[in-house]
């Protein structure tokens, strides 16, 4: 069985009885000092964690380079298999368990018109766009497999940057479509990038597009409904057995193994573990929560600040492994002797890329939420020209899901010997570098810029994105439900009253009739405060 992490030689002098203790000791070091300096330049805001967490694995693999006189950059090698099996479960169980859940589904519509339909139009234009400029910069000896590879790896966003630069209560319609399609997208990504390696590549035609489709909607629903079905398990169980009674430490445990559980089953059943346990977080978050003692709580998210708990500090330790191996790989010196090419092709190919990606993201973001306004016409805050920019400069930032996926491609267990192999891995990490440099360094100035301060006080009067918030159908009337009271005449018109409010404002309508059996049904047995009926 192959390692996750091989080791890679530091000095002559180290015990062969642990050879890792001294490079996972320097890359622990190395790990902390990107802590302490995240903390000092915390204060303006303009390099967040995933920047600094490169320059100091940058620097780091120079300095290596250094010591090793040329030979190699890495302390540990790594393996796809090492992120999307131990480091990117916390990262979205995270995600799932912080996501603002009224929010998340109010926008769920646009949220899946722009993780899902998008991914699919960026996917299509990269690989294209790829399939017609790299043998034309003089790039050869890449498959249609690798073209189509190609399209779903540079499609998988980072909106880490543009995150840290909203806010979610001066934001909330942003900031939740930005959060909520950054998963989604993550999650997209990888179940084409999977269906990909399915594909009978020798013949694309129509059948196989909708083939790819049908695989893709099955796998979403049976990932979804695993997630769910985990977290309302864990629930159950947690609020029969009352495991605080006696241990609060095991209530957390039960959470945490639960969920890891959900995405190990789903990699298992060869379903998507990013969306099982993405969803198990939001049902433990809504039911499991309150299942668990005050001490618990206490234990695990700090009483003042809801965001720092030790979920969170999970997903932001495995982030910053991420883009610190990214800044140390990017000096990885046999790679780049691999590459053939000259640098004016190398440059060439990495603009191209840039471009491509600017290009894809554009094609959908815009006319999408062209769609999405008119979908939600009857709500008073649709997206504005300036938060549509906003939306599509947050997606233009690549990160870990498209490192991994690379690597995934391109290499076999994070070593490759082909020349044509270690050009995409070189091609991919310089991409990644420079969106995640050059764009997250010019997000607070154009977000600042677009977003305004006279916006944001709107946005904290009004709740909404541009005004005041569309009132949810509590407002305006009291939904009827069939009653056997009545006569079958005034039923039928209370079903026609049902489905026009439906059929205008769907997602408010169903909104309120879930709180509604959630309220009802699903806190009684799975646990939580059940609403007044002021709030349903």
């Amino acid at each position: 069985m192959l390692s996750l992490l091989s080791y890679e030689t530091v000095g002559e002098n180290v015990s062969p009885e642990h050879p890792q203790v001294v490079p996972i000791t320097i890359f622990v070091a190395v790990l902390c000092l990107c802590l302490v300096i995240g903390h000092l330049l915390e204060e303006n805001r303009w390099v967040n964690e995933s920047i600094t967490a490169i320059f100091i694995g940058g620097l780091t693999g120079i300095l290596i380079l250094v010591l090793r006189k040329g030979q190699s950059s890495h302390l540990l090698r790594f393996s796809e298999e090492l992120f999307f099996i131990y480091l990117l479960p916390p990262i979205i169980f995270n995600a799932g368990f912080q996501v603002k859940k009224k929010q998340f589904f109010q926008n769920f519509i646009t949220i899946m018109l722009f993780g899902i339909v998008g991914v699919f139009i960026s996917t299509v234009i990269i690989s294209l766009g790829s399939w017609w400029l790299f043998p034309k910069l003089g790039f050869l000896g890449l498959a249609p497999r690798d073209y189509l590879a190609i399209g779903t790896i540079f499609s998988s966003t980072d909106t880490v940057c543009t995150l840290q630069v909203l806010h979610q209560d001066e934001t909330p319609l942003l900031y939740s479509i930005v959060f909520g399609e950054g998963v989604v997208n993550d999650a997209t990504s990888v179940v084409l990038f999977n269906a990909v390696q399915k594909m009978d590549v020798s013949k694309i035609n129509s059948q196989t597009i909708l083939s790819v489709i049908g695989d893709f909607l099955y796998l979403f629903s049976t990932s979804t409904a695993l997630g769910i079905g985990v977290g309302l398990l864990t629930s159950l169980v947690l609020k029969t057995l009352y495991f605080g009674k006696h241990s609060s430490i095991r209530e957390l445990a039960m959470m945490v193994l639960m969920a890891y559980l959900s995405y190990m089953l789903a990699e298992l059943l060869e379903l998507s573990g990013i969306l099982t346990v993405f969803f198990c977080g939001i049902i433990m978050s809504h039911y499991s929560w309150h299942n668990v003692t005050e001490s618990s709580r206490i234990t695990a998210r700090h009483v003042s600040h809801q965001e720092e708990h030790v979920f969170a500090m999970l997903s932001f330790v495995a982030e910053t492994f991420i883009f610190l191996y990214v800044g140390m790989d990017a000096f990885d010196i046999e790679k780049w002797k691999m590459t053939k090419l000259s640098l004016g092709t190398s440059l060439g190919i990495y603009s191209s890329i840039v471009f491509l990606i600017l290009v894809g993201r554009a094609v959908f973001v815009f006319p999408l939420s062209a769609f999405s306004n008119f979908m939600n016409r009857r709500k008073t805050s649709p997206l504005t020209f300036k938060q549509q920019t906003v939306i599509w400069w947050a997606g233009l930032m690549r990160g870990a899901v498209s490192i991994a996926l690379a690597f995934k491609q391109f290499t076999y267990s994070g070593v490759t010997l082909d020349p044509i192999n270690a050009t995409m891995i070189t091609n991919t990490i310089i991409v990644v570098l420079f969106t995640t440099l050059v764009f997250g360094f010019l997000t607070k100035p154009l977000v600042n810029y677009l977003i305004t301060h006279r916006m944001r006080n709107q946005n904290n009067r009004g709740g909404g994105s541009g005004g005041e918030q569309p009132r949810s159908p509590k407002d305006d009337v009291v939904l009827p439900l069939l009653s056997f009271d009545e006569s079958a005449s005034a039923n039928m018109q209370i079903a026609r009253e049902s489905f026009s409010l439906l059929m205008d404002r769907p997602v408010y309508t169903i909104h309120h009739y879930w709180r509604r059996f959630d309220n009802a049904y699903m806190r009684p047995i799975f646990g939580g405060p059940r609403h007044s009926r002021s709030e349903c």
